[in-house]
């Protein structure tokens, strides 16, 4: 099953989204500004759902990588 929350508030999935809906844009012969108009509008919302997701899980006192091991030597930090 799909971890949204982890999902969600992965840098790397935005940048996925964005990059994908950019050259879609290109390919539809839209100009180049447009796309990047679009991946920049992405990006900001994306950091506007991190935030909200984040923010809720704090007040909640949940953290969203509980029950995943840390990587061997680093401090655990989830108190």
């Amino acid at each position: 099953m799909i971890d949204w929350k982890r999902k969600l508030t992965s840098r790397k999935f935005w940048a996925a989204v964005a990059g994908f809906v950019s050259m879609l844009i290109i390919a539809l012969k839209k100009d180049a500004e447009t796309a990047q108009t679009v991946a920049g509008l992405i990006m900001a919302g994306a950091s506007l759902v991190a935030y909200m997701i984040g923010e809720g899980l704090a007040d909640s006192g949940t953290h969203i990588d509980e029950g995943i091991p840390l990587v061997e030597g680093e401090d655990d930090e989830r108190n």
